[in-house]
C-alpha cells in the first residue's frame, strides 16, 4: 500500500502536468482563451485530485495482493478505465455549464480528453510505479 504522503505526491505531480498539457491543448482545440480553460483546468483538477485519493484507495485495498509495480495491462486498463468513467460523469454538468455547451457537445469534448487522459494515465502511472516502487516489505506484512 502506499502512504499517505506518496498519494499525495502522486496526485500534484500527476495534474500539475495535466493542467498545463490539457490547458494548452484544450484552448488550441475548442478556440477558447488560456485564462477561461486553465480556470476551468484548475477546477477540474481539483476535483480530479479529490477523486484520484479516495478512488486509488479503494482501487489498492481491491487489488491489496498485487504490488502496483506488477499490475497487468488488464489491471491497468480496468484502473483507467474506473477512474475516467467517474470523474466523466462528475464534470460533465460543471464543463457544460463553464464553457456554455449543451451537455451532448460537453459530452463530445470530455470523450476527447477522457481518451487523452486515459492514454496520459497510462503512461503517468506506469512510469510512476517505476520512479516510486513500494517497498517488498509493506507487501509482506498484508
Amino acid at each position: 500500500m502506499r502512504t499517505t504522503k506518496d498519494r499525495i505526491r502522486h496526485t500534484l505531480l500527476f495534474e500539475g502536468v495535466a493542467i498545463v498539457l490539457s490547458t494548452a491543448a484544450a484552448a488550441l482545440i475548442l478556440e477558447n482563451s488560456v485564462a477561461e480553460i486553465g480556470a476551468l483546468a484548475i477546477v477540474m483538477s481539483l476535483i480530479a485530485m479529490v477523486w484520484n485519493y479516495a478512488y486509488n484507495l479503494w482501487f489498492d485495498r481491491w487489488q491489496h495482493h498485487t504490488p502496483p509495480n506488477k499490475r497487468s495491462f488488464k489491471m491497468r486498463l480496468l484502473h483507467v478505465i474506473g477512474f475516467e468513467g467517474g470523474l466523466l460523469a462528475g464534470c460533465l454538468p460543471l464543463v457544460a455549464w463553464w464553457l456554455d455547451m449543451t451537455l451532448w457537445h460537453a459530452f463530445l469534448t470530455d470523450i476527447g480528453f477522457t481518451l487523452f487522459f486515459m492514454v496520459y494515465a497510462f503512461a503517468f502511472n506506469w512510469v510512476y510505479d517505476q520512479v516510486f516502487p513500494i517497498k517488498a516489505v509493506a507487501f509482506e506484512a498484508s
